[in-house]
């Protein structure tokens, strides 16, 4: 397997410093935001750079693997946001918020 032209007038560090930034990016905004549903996002944002980085890799040494693995991501990631979301729509209805700040209430 051949690696694309598009791809190749893009360094691969390019694609790492990226995927480092939108990496870092959605750590600072499960650490700072106190909305869940920004906190998903930037999860969301992490397993997407983590794609970017393995599709990149694979590109450049054509070798598929990446690409699976970032299809189990992919399987993952949708599974993450269906449960996520309805777990969020219940705090909601429950407790009118959706602040991360004030689920203490599912301690004991």
């Amino acid at each position: 397997m051949e690696v694309p032209d598009v791809i190749k007038t893009i360094p691969l560090n390019w694609y790492i410093y990226f995927s480092t930034l939108l990496f870092c990016i959605g750590v600072v905004g499960v650490l700072i935001r106190r909305n869940a549903l920004i906190v998903l996002m930037c999860v969301e944002l992490m397993l997407n750079a983590v794609n970017l980085l393995f599709t990149s890799f694979s590109a450049y040494r054509s070798d598929p693997q990446g690409q699976i693995f970032v299809f189990f991501i992919m399987v993952v990631a949708a599974a993450e946001v269906s449960v996520g979301l309805a777990i969020i729509v219940m705090l909601y209805r429950n407790l009118k918020s959706v602040d991360v700040g004030i689920l203490n209430k599912l301690k004991w």
